[in-house]
């Protein structure tokens, strides 16, 4: 048993999380998305929220401060204007944890591109649309 970690977050997510460089992409992922098809490792939430899974991983988890985009969301088809209002709930989330990171909708089949790419993928029980995320880890600065 360990003290002052979320309970949310299991062995497998923690040695994830811990093992990951800066530069290195995390794919939180709805109940919708391909994420067994993408040849990266699966790390499974069913039953689990996004939103409490991303509030638990912002608070171990530094975004990289040196790129251009740190949190990436999938943009709605065929409505890039339209912000799903899960997105509006987890720019509030990254605010709380790190301030001046804009979450940035990137276009669906861009999206799975780059996920393809990331280090993990945890697949959660989440509904919602477009409730997918990318988010860059950074580096620590200083000590902590």
């Amino acid at each position: 048993m360990l003290i002052n970690i979320d309970p949310l977050l299991n062995g497998d997510l923690l040695k994830a999380l811990s093992d990951m460089g800066h530069g290195d992409e995390l794919v939180i992922a709805d109940a919708h998305f391909p994420s067994a098809s993408l040849g990266v490792p699966v790390i499974r939430y069913d039953g689990v929220g996004t939103e409490p899974l991303l509030a638990a991983i912002l608070r171990y988890f530094p975004l990289d401060g040196y790129a251009d985009a740190a949190a990436l969301s999938m943009q709605v088809v065929n409505e890039p204007q339209t912000q799903p209002v899960i997105c509006k709930r987890y720019q509030n989330l990254v605010n709380s944890a790190a301030q001046g990171h804009k979450l940035t909708a990137l276009e669906r089949f861009s999206f799975y591109q780059r996920a393809k790419k990331a280090y993990a993928v945890i697949a959660t029980g989440e509904s919602a649309q477009y409730a997918n995320l990318i988010l860059k880890k950074g580096a620590i600065s200083g000590s902590y």
